[in-house]
């Protein structure tokens, strides 16, 4: 891999004197797929949320490409490259499948044969005229997915896209997220299917109660004393 694509350091976000993210400082770069874990309320979500841009640090620094974008807009940081799904998909239900991709896609100029490859590649492509409202859980997360890949993301961040899924659509979105790390896309997935992370990638970030507890294999994670209590203090 080449050299760093997006790095944190000393990272801290608080709600009045509730501080969610303490001193979160990793690296991630082209091509990598790392896995972000912890008990609900450890600020997994949050992270994610202050990378893309939908919630701002209140200190440390988030760097892209080697430039500080904590004060950059969420949508100029996708322009320059950062996009994301979420946990509960936010399509246009109202829309086609079709148009749900081409709105993302005028944000780069992207032509309408690029717009018909990502359809296949998310398996939406007979689907491009349904209305988005009619799919099912997975195919909105596809789409959700295909919508994002439409902005031609360097760094793409995964918010729990497992959850509700069967082994055979979990098996297909592994197979589909490695794919694109192949491409060079960096992911940062986060995800409490921890089966389904160790198909993917071989780091994970462990947080808990808003600080790092860990990071390296999802192996030595599971060994690990202090990923062990917190996991066992939020059962």
């Amino acid at each position: 891999m080449s050299s760093r694509l997006l790095q944190l350091r000393g990272v801290r976000k608080q709600f009045g004197a509730h501080v969610v993210l303490n001193d979160v400082a990793f690296e991630v770069a082209p091509g990598e797929i790392v896995g972000l874990v912890g008990p609900n309320g450890s600020g997994k979500t949050t992270t994610i949320n202050v990378i893309s841009g939908l919630l701002q640090a209140d200190a440390g620094q988030v760097e892209f490409e080697g430039r500080d974008i904590n004060r950059l807009a969420m949508f100029r940081r996708a322009r320059a490259g950062i996009n994301r799904t979420f946990q509960v998909p936010k399509v246009f239900r109202d829309m086609t499948v079709l148009e749900n991709v081409e709105v993302a896609a005028r944000a780069v100029h992207m032509d309408d044969a690029e717009v018909g490859r990502i359809l296949e590649e998310v398996e939406l492509g007979g689907l491009a005229g349904r209305n988005a409202g009619s799919l099912t859980v997975n195919q909105q997360k596809l789409l959700d997915l295909g919508r994002a890949l439409a902005t031609r993301p360097k760094l793409l961040l995964v918010d729990e896209i497992g959850a509700g899924l069967n082994p055979a659509e979990l098996g297909a979105i592994a197979a589909l997220l490695q794919k694109l790390a192949a491409r060079g896309i960096a992911l940062i997935v986060v995800e409490h299917l921890l089966d389904f992370l160790n198909r993917i990638t071989e780091r994970v970030i462990v947080l808990g109660a808003g600080r790092m507890l860990f990071e390296g294999p999802l192996e030595a994670a599971s060994r690990d004393p202090e990923v062990v209590a917190a996991f066992i203090g939020a059962a």
